[in-house]
């Protein structure tokens, strides 16, 4: 099943897609209210409304090595860092490139939304907690990362992470492939199976600290292939079972 976030009236508005029709729903994950509307030509929003995103650096072997972060042992576990609700952007929204960074880099991961609250959340119930996976552009300013204490500037200025297009509930986390593209030329092609800690692992150790809310997004950790973005470019993001997310620079 497809989930949908979408503005109506000025407003946001929840509901599930199927085929070319949305059936609006009481929030998130709530009834259906017998009201629909087409979805060609709906105006999506990302499909979360988040408390906090909890995002998972280094969690692929070769991206590790590009960054030039390879010369110790890998992670023992996954290194974790914030961004607020500031940084969501909605699908095919424009992002303006930050005048205050000389190295402006995509990231395509695979996100998920979290459907109820989770805290302490034991392998076996952890994918239980997820209500959809969508697609996710972790944007970075690469030169600020490593001036200032934590990444604040670098990874969780405003809408430095687009999100979408919808959630999807039935896929299987564990081997899918996530592509980015960068005005059409593949830039990164990697799959889910080559994380470090995967989808599980992540879900249980970040509950082990930090309750998780319904609502709240969790990016897994992109492939090898980061690089440069200039004005005029146009990202898209696509995860196998999912879609594609599309954020023009400009």
């Amino acid at each position: 099943m497809r989930i949908v976030r979408v503005e109506v009236d000025g407003q946001p508005q929840w509901g599930q897609a199927e085929g070319d029709v949305i059936h609006f729903t009481r929030g998130m994950a709530g009834a259906r209210t017998g009201e629909t509307a087409p979805l060609e030509g709906a105006k999506l929003l990302a499909p979360a409304e988040p408390t906090k995103i909890v995002c998972v650096g280094r969690n692929y072997v070769n991206h590790i090595k590009e960054l030039g972060n390879d010369t110790g042992d890998l992670p023992r576990e996954p290194g974790i860092f914030l961004k607020g609700p500031n940084a969501l952007a909605n699908p095919d929204e424009s992002v303006e490139y930050p005048t205050w960074t000389q190295n402006f880099h995509y990231e395509g991961e695979l996100a998920l939304v979290i459907g109820q609250r989770a805290s302490q959340l034991k392998p076996d119930d952890a994918l239980g907690a997820v209500l959809g996976y969508t697609c996710g552009l972790d944007l970075t300013a690469r030169d600020l990362q490593k001036p200032d204490l934590q990444w604040f500037r670098a990874k969780a200025a405003d809408k430095f992470c687009p999100l979408g297009p919808w959630l999807e509930t039935q896929l299987n986390p564990a081997d899918v492939r996530v592509q980015l593209r960068v005005n059409g030329e593949t830039r990164q092609d990697g799959r889910t199976s080559h994380m470090i800690f995967d989808v599980v692992q992540i879900l249980v150790y970040i509950t082990r600290y930090v309750t998780l809310e319904p609502g709240d997004v969790v990016l897994t950790g992109t492939p090898e292939g980061v690089g440069p973005l200039q004005k005029g470019d146009v990202v898209e993001v696509e995860v196998d079972g999912i879609g594609v997310l599309k954020t023009p620079i400009v």
